[in-house]
């Protein structure tokens, strides 16, 4: 307690620490505001006391796994390109040709510097669609949909799966959840590494 004359002074407490998975859906901006007056994801977790910022990014038109947290030192951590937490993806394409999975695992240039190699894995095809199992360590800009364009696909469909140990689960397009005691030990080591 902080008096100052005698009064009882209100101290400003820190606001505990928040961790939430999302399931952002297609048609959602990962910002808390948009200039442009689009859906931001910023509307999916209005319900949340505390005002809780995304940890990196899923595009406009990709939905799937997406951190939220009032942490900064986490949310900076876990975005450390030294970090390279993998990052795992469903990716529904057209343009499929037999081998485009050679292609799509090379690194490719982004902003002037390498990405490390893609785990590709070919899930389904039929014909000239085909649904893969990707996995990127860096998560730079649009680089999923980067690998498919220089392989000569078209991305139709993008979902994120996996962020280190977290999976989306059973989540919902537009739900949000805590992360459990066990998920962020899990998460915490994985920064550790």
């Amino acid at each position: 307690m902080i008096e100052l004359d005698g009064a009882r002074v209100k101290t400003r407490q820190e606001p505990q620490p928040v961790y939430l998975m999302l399931y952002k859906p297609r048609g959602f901006v990962t910002t808390m505001h948009d200039e442009k007056g689009r859906r931001s994801v910023a509307e999916l977790v209005a319900d949340v006391p505390e005002r809780v910022y995304p940890v990196g990014r899923l595009d406009y038109n990709s939905e799937g796994l997406l951190l939220m947290t009032n942490d900064g030192a986490f949310a900076n951590a876990l975005m450390h390109p030294k970090k390279s937490i993998n990052k795992t993806y469903l990716v529904w394409v057209s343009g499929y040709i037999a081998g485009k999975e050679q292609t799509l695992s090379q690194p490719i240039e982004i902003d002037g510097r390498r990405t490390a190699p893609a785990a590709v894995q070919l899930l389904h095809e039929d014909g000239v669609t085909a649904l893969f199992h990707i996995t990127i360590h860096e998560g730079r800009n649009r680089q999923i949909r980067r690998l498919c364009e220089r392989a000569g696909l078209t991305v139709t469909r993008l979902r994120r799966i996996q962020e280190g140990p977290l999976t989306l689960g059973e989540l919902k397009p537009g739900q949000h959840r805590p992360l459990t005691e066990s998920e962020l030990r899990a998460l915490f080591e994985e920064i550790q590494k």
